[in-house]
């Protein structure tokens, strides 16, 4: 869709446009693709033309503003709420930022690195990776290196859904699960928030009363499709649901774009090894897919952190 496959920045056709490890992908619901240009530290705008531009961001640092006078450091993770407000994790900054469509930037939570519920700037992350946002306007985030999943009311307030701040995989309710460097997140329309728990090399779910159990994956690397424990994932990074209930992966260390039935069972959707091939399935590569976002009309969006391109998947019917 976009991206030369060069580093480096330029705005521009998608033909002509360049990034720097775009980690991840936001769809609105026009068709624009929002990217978190991580090693540009700016957040990226392409139309459903394929133009590229900057939304908001300059040289990495820390400052609220109005587009190219805000400032980044290292983005992760992407949303768009129901206002068409991009939201941003913040990851170097250790804050959950916030674009308006004029591209006005303001922080919603998060001060400096580390652990603490409460309010707004009151609060605190370690290197939030991924966020998402439900119906309502409650923001999740994945508190990557606190290992823990969060929460943000539309009014700020900031508490922990899941994840008692110890690495591990266990399964329970709230803080008595455990995850380990979780990073992309998704939700479904009841509330359900998926979780792609990147150093577990597993998919995990959280009820929206924080009970933790795991979807997909045997807790070791590996590319094993299947059902449930019997799949396996290496490093999955990038999580979104399709409107059939399926959740779709990106599987960052096996370069691939995976699926997951609502019942558990693992299939490969595209991708095969490290390389840059567009295809069908299995005869396009990808290397070292991170995030993934998809539009109403079930196209997949991916960012191929090292190729520096956003690919598109489209479903075939």
């Amino acid at each position: 869709m976009a991206g030369t496959g060069a580093a480096g920045f330029a705005n521009g056709p998608g033909s002509a446009a360049t990034f720097y490890y775009p980690f991840s992908v936001a769809v609105d619901g026009t068709g624009n693709v929002f990217v978190a240009d991580n090693l540009n530290s700016l957040v990226r705008k392409i139309t459903p033309l394929g133009d590229v531009s900057t939304l908001a961001g300059r040289l990495s640092g820390f400052l609220d503003g109005t587009g190219t006078g805000a400032s980044f450091n290292h983005p992760y993770g992407v949303a768009v709420d129901g206002s068409g407000n991009v939201l941003v994790a913040d990851y170097d900054n250790h804050r959950i930022r916030k674009i308006t469509s004029a591209g006005v930037v303001s922080t919603m939570a998060g001060m400096s690195m580390g652990y603490v519920d409460g309010t707004g700037t009151g609060a605190s992350f370690n290197s939030p990776s991924g966020v998402v946002v439900d119906g309502s306007g409650n923001v999740f985030v994945a508190d990557r290196n606190n290992h823990r999943i969060r929460k943000i009311t539309p009014a700020g307030v900031v508490s922990t859904l899941a994840g008692s701040g110890n690495t591990g995989s266990t399964d329970g309710n709230g803080t008595a699960a455990s995850f380990n460097n979780p990073f992309g997140l998704t939700i479904d329309g009841s509330g359900n928030v998926f979780v792609a728990d990147r150093t577990n090399h597993l998919i995990r779910k959280i009820t929206p009363a924080g009970a933790v159990s795991t979807l997909a994956g045997s807790g070791s690397s590996g590319s094993a499709d299947g059902s449930g424990m019997a799949a396996s994932f290496y490093y999955p990074q990038g999580v979104v649901l399709d409107d059939l209930g399926q959740l779709v992966v990106a599987d960052y260390f096996n370069h691939r774009i995976r699926k997951i039935t609502p019942t558990g069972v693992v299939s490969t959707l595209a991708g095969s090894s490290a390389g840059s091939a567009d295809g069908t399935g299995t005869g396009a590569s990808f290397y070292y897919p991170a995030g993934l976002a998809i539009d109403a009309s079930g196209q997949i969006y991916v960012a191929d952190l090292y190729n520096n391109r956003i690919r598109k998947i489209t479903p075939i019917p």
